[in-house]
């Protein structure tokens, strides 16, 4: 009994496993490898007799035999076999782009570094130079108003002359001969016809109280319009590295991009060859194929960026556009998105940033302007007193010789003072005071506008030094997950989905890792701007700066209001309101 029982249980046991021996999947010799070829290959979708190679024809898009093809423009040629991803740096590779991969040719285009990039924006972008010619305007609107209380010299000449015949009279008579109008008319006929008078005279202005002030308002918008400047300069600076580093980053993309249309292409010929041998479905070649041409585009959108980012940066460097050049790059970066680690102290941050910003400062010299137009409104109710002064000289009645000439000296002092003028200046006094006012409430809110902006990039840099430390072993991780899923493919213990999946979670690794790059860099270049931080290119401009700009007039601290007065410490104070009801009994 015993012995029927084991001997039926072996029976068993070798048909369970000559079952699964049949029902596996064909090992990797049994699958043909795809012939050697440069060329990237076609798909067909139709249904052929399995044989043991494939024909390839070029094709594009999809046509009525069901075939396609890949475009050879938008990828490079494949290696044979089931490629992996290389261990060559994307910055390498980026550098080693060439004109199929970019779209346009680099060759002889200028090549910019950061700082050679920051410096040419200082001399040529348009913004910079506009706000230097202002800083000009202003010197010249000094000069003017300040010539109001200077002296004024000039010369002025008169000459007449007078045809006879107006002083011929009919009654011609000698001296003393007749009556008087007989001696009038000899008299007329002895003046000389030619009259002449020379005078040069001087003006000063005594007092005036609305002009002296004026001066002093225009000294003020003179240093706003530095500090306009100054602020240029870092938004200028800012714009550049951000627009820098944005090249470089879709240039790195497009390696990504190529990368996974090559790893993609070559799944797609792997998948045909095993279809063509009649050891997969067609749909896995159809998976394949649809995987690819989602991926194609994106490829496509990373050149398009890539050349829009060099447009955009050469625009902000001030490049004119050269017809010889043609549809060949503008220019040509060189540099790597790199992550240093800078330890961010918020609060100190916060007070630098007040301290430094040329924004701030700029707003502190209209708040003073606007003070002084205040007195320019009150000097309306006060007296102005003029003296003029100098030579004349008088030709003769009787002889046109300069010999001849009378000549002494004029003075005239000359005073006004508008006792009553109905309101006028009463009205600019209020209109000024409201514009003050409208200042200072203007820099308390870019007060608060500083520290937003200081919170703002503080908080980016720390997301993107997250995204930086979460992403830092995920691209290694996704590497290996994708090699490990094409050789669980070619061991037939995995299937194609995995291998996709694989590929495009590494692209997506890589992807968002060089976004994370790219935003700690152009964050860190904010956090610079919005604190001040940019002295090191804006020293160069430090020779036109005026004098009061270094002194404690535009010391923007937290310690001051928007005048510059030291603020009072007052606290938080509650008060709290009580009311008691009391009830009056009625009489009755």
């Amino acid at each position: 009994m015993r012995k029927n029982l084991f001997a039926g249980g072996f029976v068993l046991a070798a048909f369970v496993i000559a079952l699964v021996a049949f029902g596996q999947r064909p090992s990797p010799s049994e699958t043909p490898s795809p012939s050697p070829t440069s060329t990237p290959g076609l798909i067909s979708t139709a249904t052929p007799t399995p044989t043991p190679t494939a024909t390839l024809t070029p094709t594009i898009t999809p046509n009525d035999a069901g075939t396609v093809a890949v475009p050879t423009t938008l990828i490079s040629p494949a290696p044979n076999g089931s490629p992996t991803p290389s261990a060559t740096p994307i910055s390498v590779q980026a550098a080693a782009l060439g004109p199929s991969s970019l779209g346009w040719s680099e060759r002889g285009s200028p090549i910019f570094k950061i700082d050679q990039a920051v410096i040419t924006a200082l001399q040529q972008n348009p913004a910079v130079l506009t706000a230097v010619e202002e800083i000009k305007r202003t010197k010249g609107v000094i000069i003017e108003i300040r010539a109001q209380a200077l002296p004024h010299i000039g010369p002025s000449f008169t000459w007449n002359w007078t045809d006879p015949n107006l002083r011929e009279r009919s009654n011609l008579t000698t001296f003393g001969g007749g009556g008087g109008g007989g001696g009038e008319g000899a008299i007329n006929n002895l003046r000389s016809d030619i009259s002449y008078n020379v005078q040069v005279t001087g003006s000063q202005l005594i007092f005036n109280y609305s002009t002296f002030r004026a001066i002093r308002g225009t000294f003020f918008q003179r240093d706003s319009a530095y500090f306009s400047l100054r602020n240029t300069i870092d938004q200028t600076i800012a714009n550049v590295k951000t627009q820098f580093y944005q090249v470089i980053v879709n240039r790195e993309l497009i390696v990504v991009q190529e990368e996974s249309v090559q790893l993609l292409e070559s799944q797609l010929k792997d998948q045909q060859n095993r279809f063509e041998a009649g050891t997969v479905p067609r749909f896995n070649v159809l998976q394949a194929q649809v995987q690819l041409y989602n991926q194609i585009p994106q490829l496509i959108a990373a050149r398009n960026s890539y050349r829009i980012s060099v447009l955009q940066l050469a625009k902000t460097l001030g490049l004119d556009f050269n017809p010889a050049r043609g549809n060949a790059a503008p220019l040509r970066v060189t540099g790597d998105l790199i992550y240093i680690p800078r330890k961010i102290d918020l609060l100190a941050a916060i007070e630098e940033g007040k301290r430094n910003r040329p924004f701030l400062k700029q707003q502190r010299a209209n708040v003073l302007n606007a003070i002084e137009q205040v007195h320019v409104a009150i000097g309306s109710w006060l007296p102005t007193i003029n003296a003029n002064g100098g030579g004349e000289w008088l030709s003769s009645q009787f002889n046109s010789s300069f010999g001849e000439v009378s000549k002494g000296w004029l003075t005239t002092a000359t005073g006004s003072w508008p006792i009553w003028d109905s309101g006028n200046a009463w009205g600019k006094i209020q209109q000024q005071r409201a514009l003050l006012s409208e200042n200072e409430i203007a820099y308390d809110d870019d007060v608060r506008q500083v520290e937003l902006e200081i919170q703002q990039a503080s908080s980016n840099l720390a997301q993107n030094r997250e995204l930086i430390q979460a992403t830092e072993k995920n691209v290694e991780t996704a590497e290996e997950a994708v090699r490990l899923a094409k050789a669980r493919l070619d061991a037939g213990a995995g299937t194609q989905l995995d291998v996709l999946n694989a590929q495009v979670q590494l692209t997506t690794a890589q992807s968002t890792r060089l976004q994370a790059l790219f935003g700690y860099n152009s964050s860190l270049a904010e956090f610079d701007r919005v604190t001040g931080m940019q002295s090191q290119y804006s020293e160069q401009f430090d020779a036109i700066a005026p004098h009061a700009t270094s002194r404690g007039t535009y010391y923007t601290g937290s310690d001051v209001d928007a005048r510059g007065r030291p603020k009072r410490n007052v606290g938080f104070q509650t008060t709290t309101t009580t009311t008691t009801t009391s009830q009056q009994p009625s009489s009755k």
